[in-house]
């Protein structure tokens, strides 16, 4: 019954994508889409969170259905959050406020060698010490990238996607405070359920930055990442771990979103980090941050 329920909500979802020509449906297309994941997840909300299950689905169902969907959309978690520094007094000068703009694009269907297509990616980080005097934007990281992506079906199940990606990152001052960096990340997303997926990416980089040089020592050479969500798309988590230069050196990123509304992907957000290279500028310095505030997510079937 969960297969049969599953490839019915995929035959729904095209027959919806392919309404989205017509004039003034675009908004309740995107309901739709949203619909379909709640209705598999709602097929497996029986089963327990830590159950290895997923999705049924074929290449040419993977590839026909993503197609259709909007090839423009948010890459990673765009938010806003304010809040205190934990490892020094909280101070005006000490406490900040952060937030990220991040979107994608596709740039083609699923038609290239080896059923991948290519997208562009821009996401814009910034720290604003809105509580000091005249409110100075501390830091502002700008990181575009272009690559190629793929989905992984095997045995008939879709299990996660892959990516390689030239990206670019600086903070777009000169003199003493410009740093740059440039670097082929290659990553995967793999779905251990409707409710569990893991990050892997690595980093293979070209250090341009003349005031940057040893900016891997504290940025590392790549990332690892656990997502959560609850049955109901209520309450989410992730939790990411970026392993620095030397044995148990480790910066921290946590976060936590709860759900202000079923129809809308906007949540209330809290994020602690701690360890080096936050932002570029102040990237030797160790910091320890718990922000709140809110934040606009991706969907959690996403592939990005």
């Amino acid at each position: 019954m969960k297969k049969k329920l599953i490839i019915s909500s995929l035959i729904l979802l095209v027959c919806c994508l392919q309404a989205s020509e017509v004039k003034g449906q675009k908004k309740d297309i995107l309901n739709n889409v949203d619909t379909l994941f709640k209705s598999i997840l709602e097929s497996y909300k029986k089963e327990p969170i830590f159950i290895h299950k997923q999705f049924d689905m074929t290449d040419e169902e993977a590839i026909d259905i993503i197609d259709k969907m909007p090839s423009f959309g948010i890459f990673e978690d765009s938010y806003f959050v304010t809040g205190i520094s934990t490892n020094h007094t909280p101070t005006r000068e000490s406490s900040d406020a952060k937030f990220q703009l991040s979107v994608r694009q596709r740039l083609s269907k699923s038609t290239l060698p080896f059923n991948t297509f290519a997208y562009f990616t821009y996401t814009q980080k910034s720290f604003w010490g809105i509580y000091a005097e005249s409110s100075p934007f501390r830091d502002t990281n700008y990181n575009p990238g272009l690559g190629l992506g793929r989905y992984i079906i095997h045995n008939k199940k879709l299990i996660g996607s892959a990516f390689i990606q030239l990206e670019h990152e600086s903070n777009g001052k000169d003199g003493d405070d410009s740093r740059s960096w440039n670097y082929l990340s290659v990553s995967g997303k793999y779905f251990f359920n409707p409710y569990l997926s893991f990050n892997l990416e690595l980093w293979l980089p070209y250090v341009d930055g003349g005031e940057n040089k040893d900016l891997l020592k504290y940025r590392g050479l790549g990332k690892f990442c656990i997502n959560g969500v609850r049955s109901n798309s209520s309450f989410w988590y992730s939790g990411e771990i970026n392993p620095r230069m030397g044995i148990g050196n480790t910066n921290i990123n946590l976060s936590f979103g709860y759900r202000v509304s079923s129809r809308s992907n906007q949540y209330l957000y809290a994020q602690f980090y701690n360890g080096y290279g936050e932002g570029l500028l102040d990237y030797k310095q160790h910091h320890s941050f718990l922000r709140l505030g809110f934040c606009i997510k991706p969907s959690f079937d996403t592939i990005f």
